[in-house]
């Protein structure tokens, strides 16, 4: 299964309360903070609400 790399670029000040819980949940709290998830259905619906405050790549 792939991995991710998720890299927070913007900021949480303005976000929902559901996008800051998202990012929390992600373990993001910095911006320039990265983490590595597996690749899950999961992730993407997560990932899909707060995509305009993080990059994501994936990791072989």
């Amino acid at each position: 299964m792939a991995r991710l790399k998720i890299t927070q670029v913007k900021s949480r000040i303005g976000a929902t309360a559901q996008q800051r819980k998202n990012l929390d949940a992600l373990g993001l709290r910095k911006i320039r903070q990265s983490v590595e998830h597996e690749d899950s259905v999961i992730i993407k619906g997560m990932l899909e609400r707060v995509k305009h405050l993080v990059t994501i790549e994936e990791v072989k």
